[in-house]
């Protein structure tokens, strides 16, 4: 259930001396709502490139200076607060149990949809639409991952809500296209993967994933705020939906070496090459992955951690270098233990693998032990609980 709610999502606490009435920005004549329209305005693009940049290469301090100049030169657009708000969800997105950053977030979030309101009612329909849209999905975004169902069911059918909105407006900015896309993908994919949702998926349009496939594209292409994100998405539906893994490695591979010190798109870009088997790269990747986590670079902590063991352990068993895999496998399972992760797939395939180590070593006994801590750990209905049933048989 978790990622049908998640995909339908996709789809105040401070105001900071702001004060939200009714009365136009100084400057704005009546009728002009181009005027005050900051999404097509290509010079605040110029003023924004550099802070957006460094959100996504994870240099938070530095982007969030200049959202602050952005902010005292447009108080009254909800832009500047969308983009502090997104500065702390990309703290969040590297590991989602770190609720560290969570009140900062649903701040912004909130004052973005305040502001948007505002810009919808009296100035700009599309642009505060797109606004209201974007803050809902991200916050639905966030409630899904926390598995707050009902609050992530809400903040989605808001977002739709305004979604519908920008529909027919795209030549207005092709920001407008990324929810519509995103929309596109999902609504056909639930109808695909969960035949008992279909009932649900009565009340929503029909969805075309080609369409949302090559509109994400586009946006990838031609947007400036949505672009990342945008690419962001594509290569995880080519990697975890489309079973294209070189679409998804040539994507993550561009957005590794886009933004270096990005941890989330460097964990996944790793988890691609090593998924199709390039382990020479994975590897250095891997031993990059952990080098940055011992020396406390941002973003990198033991989720990553976990993933960079499994891959190196994995990699160096099959190069039969057995006591390398085990140091790796063991201290993957570690980096589990304190983000709270045993219940995780590469924690229970760390055991399996130790255990088939450990058979091939002849150490039966041993072998036994990690088979039957699967077993304690792993539910019977998880297929890594059924090879250690099979395997402890075979003992």
């Amino acid at each position: 259930m978790k990622l049908h709610v998640k995909n339908i999502t996709l789809l105040v606490l401070f105001l900071f001396s702001v004060k939200l009435n009714a009365q136009r920005p100084e400057g704005l004549a009546d009728g002009d709502s181009a005027r005050y329209s900051l999404l097509i305005n290509p010079f605040i693009q110029i003023e924004a490139t550099e802070a957006i940049n460094s959100m996504y290469n994870f240099e938070f301090k530095k982007a969030h200076s200049h959202f602050n100049y952005l902010q005292k030169q447009y108080p009254w657009h909800p832009l500047p607060y969308l983009l502090k708000g997104l500065n702390y969800w990309w703290r969040i997105v590297p590991n989602y149990k770190n609720e560290k950053w969570d009140e900062e977030f649903i701040a912004y979030m909130d004052t973005t949809k305040m502001l948007a309101e505002n810009v919808r009612d009296n100035y700009n329909e599309i642009e505060g639409a797109f606004f209201l849209a974007a803050a809902y999905a991200f916050e639905g975004r966030l409630y899904s991952e926390r598995f707050e169902y009902r609050k992530a069911a809400l903040a989605g059918s808001r977002s739709l809500k305004y979604l519908k909105e920008c529909q027919g407006y795209e030549t207005y900015s092709p920001e407008l296209l990324f929810g519509d896309a995103l929309f596109n993908y999902y609504a056909e994919w639930i109808r695909e993967e969960y035949p008992l949702l279909r009932p649900i998926m009565i009340f929503f349009p029909e969805g075309d994933k080609e369409k949302g496939i090559e509109q994400l594209k586009e946006v990838a292409r031609n947007a400036f705020y949505s672009r990342t994100e945008a690419q962001y998405y594509l290569m995880r539906i080519l990697a975890s939906e489309e079973n294209d893994i070189t679409g998804a490695i040539q994507v993550g591979g561009y957005l590794h070496k886009q933004f270096p010190n990005n941890a989330y798109f460097h964990r996944y870009y790793t988890r691609l090459l090593y998924q199709s088997g390039r382990y020479g790269t994975a590897e250095k990747e891997s031993l990059e992955i952990l080098k940055n986590i011992e020396s406390g670079q941002t973003g990198y902590e033991e989720n990553s951690g976990r993933y960079a063991c499994f891959f190196l352990g994995h990699i160096n068993e099959i190069r039969q270098k057995y006591d390398v895999a085990k140091s790796y496998y063991e201290k993957g399972m570690k980096y589990a233990e304190k983000a709270d992760a045993t219940k995780m797939g590469y924690y229970f395939y760390s055991l399996l693998h130790l255990g088939a180590i450990a058979e091939k070593e002849a150490d039966k006994d041993l072998a036994k032990d990690y088979y039957r801590r699967v077993k304690k750990a792993a539910k019977r209905s998880h297929s890594a609980h059924k090879t250690a049933r099979e395997r402890l048989k075979g003992l």
